[in-house]
């Protein structure tokens, strides 16, 4: 098996002398199956109010419920009556670095009245990079040689990032980031809301929304932190558990430990993770035709600039207008701009269904 650096092996421990590999994710958890993330138009981003009207776009397909998950502590059987019912939906928007959520749970007893994390839980667990192998410090082979905190202040979710969030969450964060890059759950890198109308020990529906950034590295400073760059098709490691409480005024041990994943461990282990793929729009969304554009500068001196076609559709025929009382019908045409100055270019395109134009008010610009 091909064997790579661990990025927080380069990010997190340089200047102590420390460097280890680990196996590649590609030993993902159940690899006979990906599971599917939407991608949401730029003009239908689900606003995190609580409110799953945002979400009535995504289609069952994407829907991952209680029936899919395994109770790895073998306390229950899925069907067994205490369990609870729940239904997540995975999102993303082409262009942003984050991964949104929505949880919707059911259950006959809810368990949220302690201080502490002894909480109804939804643990979730991602790793962008599919760099693989243990984030928390109690399975990593530093541990040894820095022991128990410099390990856990320098590798715990440095690689793959653990959120335990509380469901619901009273009077507290709205969830526990496990490792001491304590900005990955505030703002500008997450975001939540809940609604619910229940006290602790009844029972009720609960609506979580959420969205998280997944980041190649996480280390304590955030200014050193690297975010997952998410793109279409890209295949990233998520995994995630419901922990059940049935007893809010013992705080006893947890009544359940539902995972999608097939290994209880997958919560400090990256390699036991699922495969979940982030999808292109589906066809629905996806507009006939529609013109778009980049430009690239190649040569400062004598002002050639390369345009490149980002057209949505079955384009047939392209025409240009660079702005200068130039023209022309190529799909990516190199244009040479003789005179400085900020200009207004065109792209005009047909096909079959239609035409679509795309101007660009001085984004060009040579000097």
């Amino acid at each position: 098996m091909n064997r790579i650096f661990h990025r927080v092996g380069l990010l997190a421990i340089v200047g102590i002398g420390i460097f280890f590999n680990c196996p590649s994710a590609r030993a993902l958890d159940r690899t006979n199956e990906t599971f599917k993330v939407f991608q949401f138009p730029a003009d239908q981003i689900p606003r995190i109010d609580g409110d799953t009207n945002d979400w009535k776009i995504v289609p069952e397909s994407y829907v991952i419920g209680t029936d899919q998950l395994v109770e790895d502590f073998g306390k229950h059987k899925v069907t067994d009556a205490s369990t609870p019912k729940i239904r997540v939906k995975v999102g993303w928007v082409k262009g942003l670095n984050r991964l949104y959520f929505l949880y919707e749970a059911d259950d006959d007893y809810w368990d949220f009245s302690q201080p502490d994390l002894h909480n109804d839980t939804f643990e979730l667990v991602v790793d962008g990079d599919l760099s693989g192998g243990p984030l928390i410090e109690k399975f990593s082979p530093l541990r040894d040689k820095l022991g128990q905190w410099e390990t856990y202040f320098k590798v715990q979710s440095v690689h793959a990032q653990n959120y335990h969030i509380f469901t619901p969450a009273r009077d507290k964060d709205w969830c526990m980031f496990w490792g001491s890059a304590q900005y990955a759950k505030r703002l500008p890198y997450a975001n939540a809301a809940q609604k619910y109308n229940f006290d602790p020990g009844q029972s009720g529906h609960y609506v979580l929304e959420f969205w998280i950034t997944p980041f190649d590295s996480a280390p304590a400073e955030a200014a050193r932190a690297i975010e997952t760059k998410l793109t279409e098709h890209k295949t990233i490691g998520l995994s995630f558990a419901l922990i059940d409480y049935d007893n809010v005024n013992s705080g006893g041990t947890n009544n359940g430990f539902w995972n999608l994943s097939r290994h209880h461990t997958m919560y400090g282990n990256a390699d036991y993770l699922c495969a979940f793929k982030l999808m292109p729009l589906e066809p629905k969304l996806v507009k006939l035709i529609a013109a778009n554009w980049s430009w690239q500068l190649l040569d400062e001196k004598t002002r050639q600039i390369a345009f490149k076609d980002l057209s949505i559709g079955e384009i047939k025929a392209w025409h240009w207008d660079f702005g200068d009382g130039e023209t022309s019908t190529e799909q990516n045409p190199i244009h040479v701009y003789k005179n400085p100055d900020h200009y207004v270019v065109v792209l005009d395109v047909a096909g079959a269904a239609g035409k679509s134009r795309r101007s660009k008010v001085w984004d060009v610009a040579v000097k």
